[in-house]
């Protein structure tokens, strides 16, 4: 198998995991979360959700940059020859890639101290912060696919 196959198939990989896993988490785990279980049950459930979930966003942020920029410079020979929605792929997924840092470095810690503590309107707001910026997130995520997989049909090749 060409490496080119290889890198292609785990940038894609990568991307699934984290695209999924926040869907998943924001549309159909947080509801039936909501519906479910009151705060002193549903925030540590998120704090355990996160301690799995995080350590694999890890690995996308790492993997999805890296096979990115092989395929931008072997494939395309750098920025320079690379079409409008590649451009446009880099940019969402650098910022997609600073939305998921500050969740980490800051609600989701804020989320760990509150349930630590069992202050449970602190730890509400941490995860409504969570939530927005996993929303936000997400909406950059799907957006991307669409780029990527029809961006030189869009006009963007």
């Amino acid at each position: 198998m060409p490496i080119i196959s290889i890198n292609l198939a785990l940038h894609l990989l990568a991307v699934v995991v984290w695209v999924g896993g926040m869907f998943f988490a924001h549309q159909v785990l947080r509801p039936a979360a909501v519906e479910q279980l009151e705060p002193p049950q549903r925030l540590p459930l998120w704090v355990a959700v996160f301690r799995r979930f995080f350590p694999w966003v890890w690995v996308s942020v790492t993997v999805v940059p890296a096979t990115g920029y092989w395929m931008i410079f072997n494939i395309f020979q750098g920025f320079a020859g690379s079409p409008l929605y590649v451009h446009v792929m880099n940019g969402i997924g650098l910022l997609m890639i600073a939305v998921y840092l500050f969740v980490f470095f800051v609600p989701y810690a804020a989320l760990k101290r509150a349930v630590t503590d069992q202050d449970w309107p602190a730890g509400g707001k941490a995860l409504a912060t969570i939530r927005k910026l996993v929303g936000f997130n997400l909406l950059l995520g799907l957006a991307t696919i669409v780029v990527a997989g029809g961006g030189r049909y869009l006009g963007l090749g």
